[in-house]
């Protein structure tokens, strides 16, 4: 997959709102819903306002602030048959999917949307979800490996005529998958994303992923994020595009940014925030070298549970441009985002965020002014 340019626009991606209780764990009111038809809706809207791509979350049981769920790979495809551009990505489970099954359908969703399919390869932090299926609950690292089975599959499958795979997890013999995806110029199948915080999930997505997923950072934990991927994508002769997560919340004040933050917390589903964090750090703390996702995450961190509180996208539309753009300078590829209120706040980042964005994409980097700090 060829690897964007300091030249190229930063691309945007929002979190599909599919599961109730919007993006985050708070009793704070959120005009938000997650049935189809707002989905819908907010779609058409996405496209219209500079998103490029969707992705639609996955969660298989009624838990922790998400008590109902519509499932990601048929979601993602009804919203792909709404919209013209938008790529859509779909969150799965190895584990719970066999390769050439999610093959086979990401095929048809392809093909039917003229290119525009895409995966997430979730390794796994809710155990429950698995053993009460039936399902193993594999260590760690281990979650990884696995992964890393199902992407070189996923590959063979999209791309090979006759594809063969000899693994601890996954064997596939003389495997014919017609029709192949859609084509498109420069993209040999649709796109795999991949996210984690640990080593495992580092070097994975510098050996097999298109692209790179990093929950919320600050600059410091996306400089060392992205030097860890990129040296393992180094050492096997690849490029990997790298996405952030960030919670945005764009007022005409920074005081009215900072209050909606402040009530978000203030009202935080107590026991909702706590059962995940007890989940995600039990799933993360296995790793070999103890940097599992969410094993730094505060109580406040967790209420956005994929820590977009820390990337501070929170103030005025000119501080919000300012450190997107500075994300962008440190080797960002595309922002993965989350709203409050999402009909209302897309528009309203695309109306007043986006033109920021590209007006300070195109000026010189000594041009550009150094961003405030993120609030706290």
């Amino acid at each position: 997959m060829p690897s964007l340019s300091a030249a190229d626009p930063l691309r945007f991606a929002y979190w599909v709102p599919n599961v109730s209780g919007g993006l985050v764990t708070s009793t704070i009111e959120q005009r938000t819903d997650w049935g189809y038809d707002y989905n819908r809706e907010l779609a058409v809207l996405a496209e219209a306002n500079g998103f490029d791509y969707a992705l639609s979350q996955v969660r298989y049981m009624a838990s922790y602030g998400a008590e109902y769920q519509h499932e990601s790979t048929s979601f993602s495809l009804a919203l792909l048959l709404a919209t013209e551009r938008l790529k859509v990505i779909a969150a799965v489970h190895p584990g719970l999917w066999h390769p050439g099954v999610l093959a086979k359908l990401g095929t048809t969703a392809d093909l039917l949307s003229k290119g525009r399919f895409a995966v997430n390869v979730v390794s796994g932090w809710f155990k429950d979800e698995f053993t009460s299926l039936g399902e193993p609950w594999l260590e760690h690292d281990e979650r990884y490996r696995r992964s890393e089975e199902f992407i070189r599959a996923l590959r063979a499958l999209w791309t090979d005529d006759h594809a063969e795979l000899a693994g601890d997890f996954y064997r596939i013999r003389d495997f014919s998958l017609k029709p192949k995806p859609f084509g498109v110029p420069g993209r040999p199948h649709p796109e795999i994303f991949q996210g984690g915080n640990s080593t495992a999930a580092r070097t994975m997505a510098g050996r097999v992923s298109d692209w790179y997923l990093s929950n919320g950072k600050d600059f410091d934990g996306v400089r060392e994020q992205l030097r860890d991927v990129r040296a393992s994508a180094a050492a096997a002769g690849r490029r990997v595009r790298f996405g952030l997560n960030g919670f945005l919340i764009a007022r005409d004040t920074e005081a009215e940014a900072r209050e909606v933050l402040r009530e978000i917390v203030a009202k935080a589903d107590t026991e909702a925030v706590h059962g995940f964090g007890t989940a995600v750090r039990q799933a993360g703390r296995s790793a070999a070298d103890g940097k599992g996702m969410w094993q730094d995450s505060s109580f406040e961190d967790l209420v956005q549970y994929n820590d977009g509180f820390r990337t501070g996208l929170i103030g005025t539309p000119e501080q919000i441009a300012e450190r997107i753009v500075a994300y962008k300078r440190l080797g960002v590829d595309l922002l993965l985002l989350g709203f409050l209120h999402y009909l209302e706040e897309v528009e309203y980042f695309g109306r007043r965020v986006l033109p920021l964005v590209r007006e300070l994409e195109a000026r010189p980097r000594a041009a550009v002014p150094a961003p405030a700090a993120a609030p706290v």
